[in-house]
């Protein structure tokens, strides 16, 4: 699989990135090993985790996703694969981690890098993210800003100070930001060139057929100021494969999982959902190959991060992936999105 730099670092990352955040919850360590072992075959050097993983966020799984990426991670060639992870911030209740205080100030960062790198069993990551924004701001479902919601936050240049020592320490290659906004990557990037502090490589935000909110204002940031996108969520939480739509009781994360309602469970999202994969199945492919294949057609995304609960449904992901879209199917992708829009922000 070919590879290409993100953003301005010098990390060579793979156009597929193996996503982690079920090991430890619906994917038992063993599994999880095999997932791995899977994406390495199939030349997948990416991998992306999270210091409160697995989903959903609890106290007894905290950590467990880096622990076992880890337990494989140090049987491999450590510097044949970009591991990425990220760190929890504010604006979530979780007293199970540092106590529930999360800022993004330098003794957090500090020491939720240095417990990460514990549970990831290596001296380094190759990108560090910040989870989400410590400042007020809609995300995960939300999807307006509200000023009244305004708290205190770790100014972003503390942030990107705090950040450069430990880049400085060779514990991280690049920084990233995660369900960022482009005013945020804004005065990261300014801070960044006002200071002589790290640029930002990578933004990893929702992105997929039913959420192209980031095509509005970030891609054009983005390309500008060479950020790349960490497309996550690429199949919309399982909806887009279709299969919730003659069944929508059936076994799966969004049934399971009550809470990731907040972002689906909207007004619009099954017609748009039965729409695309009408549109799939008239062109002779799966709806999980127009949703993934789609995601390896957009010029603004840098890797897509492809999860799964199983190898056989990581396989079939990975097979959807090198499905190619004719113009045709493209510009009927484009014509229902100008129908149903971002309907799942």
């Amino acid at each position: 699989m070919e590879t290409r730099l993100l953003g301005s670092s010098s990390l060579a990352i793979t156009p597929i990135c193996l996503g982690t955040m079920t090991f430890g919850e619906q994917t038992a360590e063993r599994d999880a090993h095999a997932q791995l072992d899977l994406a390495r075959e199939r030349g997948i050097n990416f991998i992306d985790t999270a210091e409160l993983y697995a989903v959903p966020a609890r106290a007894e799984t905290y950590g467990a996703t880096e622990t076992i990426v880890g337990n494989w991670l140090k049987r491999q060639d450590r510097e044949s694969f970009i591991v990425a992870t990220k760190v929890a911030g504010p604006a979530r209740t979780m007293p199970w981690i540092r106590g529930g205080t999360l800022n993004y100030t330098r003794a957090n960062l500090r020491a939720a890098l240095d417990a990460s790198l514990r549970r990831l069993q290596t001296d380094y990551v190759d990108l560090y993210q910040l989870h989400w924004p410590d400042r007020n701001q809609p995300m995960f479902g939300d999807w307006q800003y509200d000023p009244e919601m305004e708290r205190d936050s770790i100014p972003i240049k503390v942030q990107l100070e705090a950040l450069a020592e430990l880049v400085a320490e060779g514990k991280i290659r690049a920084i990233g930001l995660s369900n960022e906004h482009p005013w945020g990557v804004m005065e990261f990037v300014r801070h960044a060139e006002e200071f002589s502090l790290p640029r930002v490589a990578a933004i990893q935000n929702a992105y997929n057929l039913l959420n192209r909110t980031y095509e509005v204002g970030l891609a054009e940031v983005c390309h500008r100021e060479r950020v790349g996108l960490l497309a996550y969520s690429p199949l919309a939480f399982g909806l887009l494969t279709g299969k919730y739509l003659d069944n929508p009781r059936i076994a799966g994360r969004f049934t399971s999982f009550a809470n990731f309602g907040q972002r689906y469970d909207k007004p619009g999202v099954a017609a748009a959902v039965a729409a695309y994969c009408s549109l799939a199945r008239e062109h002779g492919l799966t709806p999980t190959q127009l949703a993934l294949a789609f995601m390896r057609s957009r010029w603004c995304v840098a890797s897509t991060i492809v999860g799964a609960s199983s190898v056989t449904q990581l396989t079939e992901d990975l097979d959807a992936c090198e499905v190619k879209l004719g113009d045709e199917v493209l510009s009927a992708i484009d014509r229902l999105y100008l129908l149903h829009g971002n309907v799942a922000p």
